[in-house]
């Protein structure tokens, strides 16, 4: 009993290792995030992708509407930060992952919003409050598409 209990637990310390070390080696993505000085969740938002190994260029404006308009961001998809990553737009709370996938499908899209600042978002935590939410691809003629889709807990 004991070396079954023994190996159990070399497995599991062995797997959590080898996740940890997978997420180190992961390629580094540079990334640059517009934001205004008075939203702390876009702070958040900026914390979550450092965690999952995206070297943000964080820039702090008074103005992030301009750069909204640049990249085409209507009212509709519009949340509180604008950011930019291999020519892609990333507007809202998008979780990293869904960022990744972008990057890696590369598909012919301007980028992914996540509209609106649903509770539960990365940088959006709320305890334990999360609402469903879509992560939307949009194009240059303004067609939406669901890319990603989250469940209410």
């Amino acid at each position: 009993m004991k070396a079954k209990q023994f190996l159990t637990i070399a497995l599991l310390v062995n797997t959590g290792f080898i996740f940890a070390e997978s997420k180190q080696t992961e390629k580094s993505v540079d990334i640059v995030v517009n934001r205004s000085p008075t939203c702390s969740c876009c702070g958040k938002w900026v914390e979550h992708l450092e965690q999952n190994n995206f070297n943000v260029k964080d820039i702090v404006s008074g103005d992030v509407q301009a750069i909204k308009n640049k990249y085409g961001i209507t009212q509709d998809l519009a949340s509180c930060h604008t950011a930019i990553v291999d020519g892609y737009v990333v507007e809202g709370h998008v979780p990293a992952s869904d960022i990744r996938t972008l990057l890696k499908n590369k598909p012919d899209i301007v980028g992914l919003t996540v509209p609106g600042m649903p509770n539960g978002t990365p940088g959006m935590e709320m305890g334990g409050k999360k609402d469903a939410y879509e992560v939307i691809g949009f194009d240059k003629k303004n067609q939406h598409h669901v890319f990603n889709s989250y469940q209410a807990e």
